[in-house]
């Protein structure tokens, strides 16, 4: 089986508690995605940026346990980036940012060498210049050979304005088949606009798919023909660092179980994204999608349960 590959930042994440406790954890929106398709047993590779430092070491060990394989020339001679969590009362995040964000030569090579599956990018990755442009570069090669699932997972302090990021946001919704999104990420992008028009509105610009979470309150699918709501999980929530994440490798990893995302050489990336739309013609979603949002809402409550970024594995997702 031809692996998935996410694209994308990894870091740790500083925790820094409402009492002021200090914790760090392995992270980043894009490392996370991989290590949740790791867990639930999807062979992937993590394309990224780490360094030989202690960070790094960590972030290697998490997820080479994670099952996740990292794509060559992610190893760099630099410092392993960080992110600053710091959470409220009610185990919500808000981020600080010290990352520096660019594919290796090595790495580049290496995705274009070897067609995958299915490609994930998002957050970071496509924001912060050089690796977004090198990231839309690379999409519009393997476009052809994988699907692609996007998603933003703004972070405001490392962007420009709303209005400057739209177009870059936009672009790449455009090119994907799947996109999921936060409430948050659209209030911000679009303000004075719904979620539920903005998402509906990109449901025809592209993806056969969109989903917008909703934290507490669950998650909306939209597609070309409709929408539907994904009803929450109940859990004591330890914590929502990685929640939107592990949602997103709950998703991702159904629909290529189910064989509505994946590729590789040949037609296999036609077919499946023919048959995703095929999916998504109706003002219906069918119940494969609905199973697939449902696994996804399930992965992302888990995740909640526990502290930091720590997807479940398949075992405790059926368990």
């Amino acid at each position: 089986m031809l692996p998935a590959i996410v694209i994308g930042e990894a870091l740790v994440d500083v925790i820094t508690g409402p009492d002021g406790s200090r914790r760090s954890h392995p992270g980043g929106s894009p490392a996370n995605v991989a290590l949740g398709l790791g867990r639930l047993g999807h062979p992937v590779r993590l394309a990224t940026r780490v360094g030989h430092d202690h960070f790094g070491s960590l972030l290697r060990k998490h997820l080479e346990a994670g099952r996740v394989e990292l794509s060559p020339g992610s190893v760099v001679d630099a410092a392993t980036s960080t992110a600053t969590a710091v959470l409220d009362a009610a185990g919500a995040a808000s981020y600080t940012f010290d990352i520096t964000w660019a594919l290796s030569a090595a790495v580049e090579k290496a995705l274009r060498d070897g067609p995958p599956a299915h490609v994930h990018t998002g957050s970071i990755a496509t924001a912060l210049n050089p690796g977004a442009d090198q990231v839309f570069s690379t999409l519009h090669a393997l476009r052809a050979s994988a699907t692609l699932s996007y998603d933003p997972n703004l972070r405001p302090a490392l962007l420009r304005s709303a209005e400057r990021e739209r177009e870059r946001v936009e672009r790449l919704v455009a090119i994907s088949d799947v996109v999921k999104a936060s409430e948050e990420d659209l209030a911000w992008l679009h303000p004075g606009e719904s979620p539920d028009r903005t998402a509906a509105r990109w449901a025809r610009s592209g993806p056969a798919l969109v989903v917008i979470t909703l934290g507490a309150n669950g998650a909306r699918a939209w597609w070309r023909h409709g929408c539907q709501d994904i009803a929450p999980v109940p859990v004591r929530v330890r914590d929502t660092v990685g929640a939107g994440d592990a949602f997103m490798a709950g998703l991702a990893g159904r629909l290529l179980h189910a064989g509505l995302l994946g590729g590789g050489p040949g037609a296999e990336a036609a077919t499946a994204r023919t048959a995703l739309r095929a999916a998504t013609d109706t003002d219906r979603l069918p119940a494969v999608l609905g199973e697939a949002l449902a696994v996804a809402a399930r992965v992302a409550a888990l995740t909640c349960g526990r502290e930091g970024a720590d997807p479940p594995t398949a075992a405790e997702l059926v368990g």
